[in-house]
């Protein structure tokens, strides 16, 4: 059984051990990494109800936090109509085996019952096998940005460049 729920503060040691060995794999296999992690961030969206877990069988398999906005990253295309997925982590356990998917699913359905047209989320630029993974699930290039260097943003995501993808749930009323 695979299910999304919010995690909670007692989540967080095994959050951060799983923050931790995601930053060891990419170094480890030469993927850019995340040059530290904003535990702040990840706290406050956690209180916000703004982090959530994909549990498969009763184990954390992956985290991932939401936004309703992020004007610094995507400006004049923020309009309020896009839920933005954030600081996504697998459990090395589950590493392969698709279960974005669950998150995508879960986004969508999300993205209908709050009237939001779009899912968009960034990634390492320098990462095209990543890139090229979430276009399966049916996410579009939009372009490349480098982040800002702005307090407004957490440490790990000032000074990067990253793309930009877009999955679009709904055009002008009808489903895609």
């Amino acid at each position: 059984m695979i299910e999304v729920v919010n995690t909670g503060i007692t989540d967080l040691e095994y959050i951060f051990s799983l923050f931790d060995e995601s930053i060891a794999y990419q170094e480890k296999h030469g993927y850019p990494v995340w040059k530290n992690y904003d535990r702040k961030s990840i706290i406050k969206d956690i209180e916000d109800k703004n982090h959530y877990k994909v549990i498969v069988d009763a184990e954390m398999a992956m985290v991932f936090s939401v936004a309703y906005s992020d004007k610094i990253i995507w400006g004049h295309m923020d309009e309020g109509d896009a839920i933005y997925l954030h600081r996504i982590v697998v459990n090395p356990s589950f590493k392969g085996k698709r279960l974005f998917g669950n998150i995508l699913e879960w986004s969508i359905e999300h993205c209908k019952q709050k009237g939001l047209r779009h899912v968009r989320m960034d990634t390492w630029a320098a990462n095209p096998t990543i890139i090229n993974y979430y276009k399966t699930f049916g996410f579009k290039f939009v372009e490349n940005y480098t982040t800002p260097n702005a307090e407004e943003l957490p440490v790990h995501n000032r000074s990067l460049a990253l793309t930009l993808l877009e999955y679009t749930i709904r055009e002008r009323g009808n489903e895609c």
